[in-house]
């Protein structure tokens, strides 16, 4: 392929890519789904009569039967999901704007000597994404030995909350954005701070220099203190709770219990000064998708206590464990309820499968796998956004002169991009993982997804105001916990730590280099949108009274769902 480089190069005839998703109608797709046979119950003298199907006519919903009523519900439910709009899903137009495909993710496909992907490799990407069809998928080429993570995931359809192609998130930053640029030169410090301890941001030279550079940056959208960004807020979620005492939420640091279990949580740590995809044959080999791939060398156990723990952390964790921990530690610790829990005022009742603590943690793995799905539309249907690491090859390339990108200069210049190549020779962006990042495209992010929608959903479920007793710290070794005695030490609360986890496990992704803030921002909200929908669809379900719980959305506005 030739290599001849530019901005906004003119495309190649019939090449056009739209900057909407693709022109995939979620609707007609039900359409053509034939209606499947009823299940056949075997009829019991001991049922309860209730239970009982009668005969009655076929347009008669009111006989009261369990079969009507469910019938009535479920239809009740599809209409009401059925009356959201479907929102024109918008990508930031990179497609359309490069006819080589750079500021995309194509990750796992082959590439040139300098990474560009083979465009024909990449077509084929878009014919399955544009078509939807299995054998399209089966066609698309790979580099190596990766596969591709799930692009068909965002396809499958539920039967509860509302539809994957009913939710949207905004264009991630185009690429030559000095928001790009902004979100890469965090993730640069983010990188070299992995082994500066949560407790001395902004005290050591890394942190300092990192808060002084973001300052300056023509754009950067993390949180701020009067305009500026402090050691208070660096690294840090903009949401209520996340700028209030340590770093950490205290669900990583506390310890859980489950039924004769005890869990202190230390986890393994990745050794200290060991970052990957720092020369350029590995960081090709990652984008040709050319594993296996070794695994992280270890440093004995240790409670989370920096970005490199949090990075290996986030790179092993099961797929809603943070939230169970932390669901777990709160009912065992007499965290009380929503108020709108209809069991409060129950005299001789309490919830178990509906709103008690089984319905809690089963609802934990059902928001996660339909937020996911949600996510992986937006992922291969939508956005197709590239990678940091990416990215920095990107960087590398137009610094020494192999190719000219365009790349906004407050990265080119960045004080972090230069102590990167002081300290390995080379711009590539150092990763934590020798993998560098999965074989699907950066936004949104499956990690904060996930977190936005189990959240949502024990906030719902749990008093936010109620406050975390004997708050801790980790020391900065990682092998103890201390009493942590800040100012706010009696104000960190349920809602506030919840939403601190959100954003530690989300942004933890971007302490390793595989995400970009507006990732974890977006997939956060996504998340929250997904629960949102279902606890809406679950209401209507119940036989308690109930009126709905009323929780704190994470732009502080109020909901009842």
């Amino acid at each position: 392929m030739a290599n001849n480089k530019g901005e906004g190069r003119a495309r190649r005839s019939g090449s056009t890519v739209d900057d909407s998703s693709p022109n995939l109608s979620r609707r007609s797709f039900i359409g053509g789904v034939g209606t499947s046979g009823y299940l056949a119950v075997a009829g019991s003298a001991a049922v309860p009569a209730l239970l009982h199907t009668q005969p009655a006519s076929a347009d008669d919903e009111d006989d009261g039967s369990r079969r009507r009523r469910a019938r009535r519900i479920r239809i009740d439910a599809a209409d009401a999901q059925f009356s959201v709009d479907e929102p024109r899903q918008i990508n930031n137009g990179d497609e359309r704007r490069y006819d080589n495909f750079i500021g995309n993710y194509s990750q796992g496909l082959p590439h040139d000597s300098l990474g560009e992907v083979d465009p024909v490799a990449y077509r084929a990407l878009l014919t399955a994404v544009r078509s939807g069809s299995a054998g399209d998928f089966a066609n698309i080429p790979l580099g190596g030995t990766v596969k591709l993570s799930n692009p068909q995931g965002g396809l499958a359809f539920d039967l509860e909350g509302t539809d994957v192609a009913q939710v949207t998130i905004p264009p991630s930053p185009p690429l030559a954005s000095a928001a790009r640029a902004g979100e890469m030169v965090e993730d640069y410090w983010m990188a070299l701070a992995r082994d500066v301890p949560f407790s001395q941001y902004g005290v050591e030279p890394i942190t300092a220099a990192a808060i002084t550079e973001l300052n300056k940056l023509s754009s950067f959208s993390g949180p701020k203190i009067s305009g500026v960004v402090t050691p208070a807020t660096l690294f840090r979620g903009p949401r209520p709770g996340d700028l209030s005492g340590p770093y950490l939420s205290q669900f990583f640091w506390l310890p859980v219990t489950f039924g004769t279990l005890s869990i202190t949580q230390k986890f393994n740590a990745y050794l200290p000064g060991t970052d990957y995809l720092t020369d350029f044959a590995a960081w090709l080999k990652v984008q040709n998708g050319q594993g296996p791939f070794p695994g992280n060398s270890l440093a004995g156990i240790s409670y989370i206590k920096n970005g490199r723990d949090l990075g290996a952390w986030v790179h092993s964790d099961i797929t809603f464990q943070a939230y169970l921990f932390a669901a777990q530690w709160l009912l065992t610790h007499g965290a009380p309820l929503n108020p709108g829990n209809p069991y409060l005022t129950s005299k001789n009742q309490a919830g178990v499968q509906t709103f008690g603590s089984q319905y809690l943690l089963d609802l934990l793995g059902e928001v996660s796998n339909r937020a996911l799905k949600a996510m992986w539309y937006q992922k291969w249907f939508v956005h197709r956004t590239l990678r940091p690491i990416a990215y920095g090859g990107l960087v590398h390339n137009t610094i020494t002169g192999a190719a000219h990108y365009p790349v906004h200069g407050d990265v080119l210049n960045s004080q972090a991009v230069a102590q990167v190549f002081a300290k390995y020779g080379t711009y590539l962006l150092p990763a934590a993982f020798p993998e560098g990042n999965p074989a699907h495209p950066s936004y949104a992010e499956g990690h904060g997804v996930i977190a936005g929608a189990c959240v949502t959903a024990m906030k719902a479920f749990f008093n936010e105001s109620f406050v975390i007793p004997s708050p801790v710290i980790a020391a900065d070794d990682g092998q103890s916990l201390v009493s942590y005695t800040g100012a706010d030490a009696g104000q960190l609360t349920l809602g506030g730590e919840l939403n601190k986890l959100a954003s530690n496990v989300a942004l933890g992704r971007d302490m390793a280099g595989v995400h970009w803030r507006s990732d974890a921002e977006q997939a956060l909200l996504l998340g929250e949108a997904v629960t949102i929908s279902i606890l809406r669809d679950q209401r209507a379900t119940y036989n308690e009274p109930f009126a709905g719980f009323t929780f704190t959305k994470f732009d502080g506005t109020s909901v009842t769902v």
